[in-house]
């Protein structure tokens, strides 16, 4: 048999000693760029981090210039709502006690004279009127704004710039105790009298059902509100 011929002639030492170096310059080519590469990405991740640092830190600043200027905001606003505080507090207690005085003076200029004409309307003659009673015995206490006197009748008025039926209820209670308290009066006969410079007919009608004289400011004088059908309880 004749030998086998090939088309193409086998390589020779030289032809693969050439492939071999020419592999090799490929793989140092390759691991050139793979290096550059991973320089480049490392170069990347380190600006993304050091970015990302510069943002944290620039977010850091601004939310304490934030939190900075909310406190200083807060603390002004707190100043500034205690300031109008005290403003106001100084004025409800300038009215308060304008309140007071006028109060005082609506019971010595109005009031007083008003029970003292309700007393000789029933044929009674005053012999004392006191203002600010107070008398305290075996732990109770009471408190009158007026206590009108003759020898065997008494009349403890207590007087409001708005009267409710909160406070009819509490000087009915005053009233329970009133002789108890004051046992010079012991053998009086006691009334009940509410003045005041404002009252609805509601609290009105129900101060009269519980046995009140009720007293109201009518312009410049003081005028008895009750029905002509109006029987005073006694105490």
């Amino acid at each position: 048999m004749p030998p086998i011929q090939f088309a193409t002639p086998a390589p020779t030492f030289e032809d693969v000693w050439r492939m071999f170096q020419e592999n090799a310059q490929q793989f140092k080519e390759d691991h050139r760029l793979m290096k550059e590469r991973m320089a480049e990405t490392d170069r990347q991740t380190k600006e993304h981090l050091a970015e990302t640092e510069r943002q944290m830190r620039e977010s850091e600043r601004q939310t304490k210039e934030h939190l900075a200027e909310t406190e200083r905001q807060m603390k002004e606003h707190l100043a500034e709502t205690e300031r109008v505080m005290k403003e106001r507090s100084a004025v409800l207690s300038k009215q308060l006690g304008e309140l007071g005085n006028r109060l005082g003076e609506f019971v010595e200029q109005m009031v007083a004279p008003a029970v003292v004409r309700l007393f000789q309307e029933q044929g009674l003659e005053v012999h004392e009127f006191f203002s600010n009673v107070t008398s305290k015995r075996n732990g109770e206490g009471v408190e009158i704004d007026l206590l009108v006197v003759n020898d065997g009748v008494l009349v403890a008025v207590e007087c409001k710039s708005q009267l409710t039926i909160a406070d009819v209820d509490s000087h009915l209670k005053r009233m329970e105790k009133l002789k108890r308290l004051l046992p010079l009066y012991k053998n009086h006969r006691a009334l009940g009298a509410l003045a005041t410079m404002v009252a609805s007919d509601e609290v009105k009608a129900y101060a009269q059902e519980k046995g009140f004289y009720v007293l109201c400011q009518n312009g410049e004088g003081i005028e008895v509100s009750n029905t002509e059908r109006f029987t005073p309880r006694t105490w």
